[in-house]
């Protein structure tokens, strides 16, 4: 494994030329960089000296410009299917805590007396709207899984779903703050533990659904531009 200085210069630029998970960045490079390896200590158990295998090996695997575009994919891929297990295992559960709390805060009744006629419509667009967050994710996860061999760009759903849910989270958020505002409180919930912690959990999912959208913007962002720069360098060949 010593000396391998050509060959990890290129991984480092690689992964420099990468955006993604950092476990599956990891993965990816580790995996180019042991392919690498083996090739080179093929070709040096050819005659050729280690640097020139190294070289060699290289130029058979492809520059950085080639091989990224379609190491960055893969990535898009996998932020994708952590955002959909995000949705699909978190979203119905803060649906469902929420429902509970409802059910059991003592000041339900009070709420019952002073909400508005449009209450209840609202409060059940939200469940459903939650409930069909759910879904996506589940359909998201399964597509970008078993489903992975049937899609032509992967990378697009990746970029939807991270769209759907900065579009999501903040609408949930505003008709939750609305429904808050219609109960008028409610009274006594800012001193309710079970509210508060159930409070907490749901601002925890959200800003990590916020943060795994960004990440699935950021990394087909990066397909769409490294995928660019590749056929600009192709049409120039011609």
């Amino acid at each position: 494994m010593a000396g391998a200085g050509v060959i990890d210069e290129y991984v480092a630029a690689l992964g420099r030329a990468l955006r993604g998970p950092s476990g599956a960045r990891r993965d990816l490079l580790a995996e180019a960089r042991d392919g690498l390896l083996d090739a080179a200590e093929a070709y040096e158990s050819g005659g050729l000296p280690r640097a020139e295998a190294e070289r060699r090996a290289i130029a058979d695997f492809g520059t950085v410009d080639e091989i990224a575009p379609g190491f960055q994919r893969e990535l898009a891929v996998s932020q994708g299917r952590r955002t959909a297990a995000l949705l699909f295992l978190s979203v119905p559960l803060t649906a469902f805590l929420w429902a509970v709390i409802w059910r059991i805060f003592p000041e339900t009744a009070r709420i019952e007396q002073v909400k508005p006629g449009w209450f209840g419509l609202l409060a059940r667009a939200v469940d459903l709207l939650q409930l069909g967050v759910g879904v996506v994710g589940g359909l998201t996860l399964l597509a970008l899984g078993r489903g992975l061999r049937r899609i032509r760009r992967p990378a697009l759903v990746t970029r939807r779903l991270g769209l759907f849910v900065w579009v999501q989270t903040p609408l949930v958020a505003a008709m939750g703050l609305t429904l808050a505002a219609a109960a008028r409180g409610p009274v006594g919930f800012g001193s309710y533990l079970p509210g508060l912690a159930v409070s907490a959990i749901s601002y925890l999912f959200a800003g990590s659904a916020l943060f795994s959208a960004a990440r699935c913007l950021r990394c087909t962002t990066a397909v769409t531009a490294l995928s660019a720069a590749d056929r600009e360098r192709s049409l120039s060949r011609w």
